[in-house]
């Protein structure tokens, strides 16, 4: 998924509980899917950003070149203007994007 197309909020809103627990029956579920989502959603960011950044690597770092990359500066301050993955992650689901499955409730 594009990330960096989401329209998740850059802050934190006051969301209406009743909306989470409407798809699962259960709050507590909800809850704990979101925090899944948000993780695989770090993880990839972090392993986006980190390919990215291996570009610019060096192997014979100078002073000069450290203050004076500028590009690598410029990813770092995208990723950072990016929503937060729990931001995301709690879009995703009020949109019924995440797809999960209960192994208890629906055992297959």
């Amino acid at each position: 998924m594009d990330f960096k197309k989401t329209n998740a909020n850059q802050s934190i809103v006051t969301r209406d509980i009743r909306k989470f627990d409407a798809e699962t029956g259960n709050i507590y579920e909800a809850v704990s899917i979101m925090s899944k989502r948000a993780n695989q959603i770090s993880t990839e960011l972090k392993e986006e950003l980190t390919s990215k950044l291996q570009e610019f690597g060096s192997n014979n770092d100078n002073l000069e070149e450290i203050f004076e990359n500028r590009e690598q500066i410029e990813v770092s301050k995208f990723y950072e203007k990016l929503p937060k993955p729990s931001l995301i992650a709690v879009q995703e689901f009020l949109e019924e994007k995440i797809y999960y499955r209960n192994p208890t409730k629906n055992p297959e």
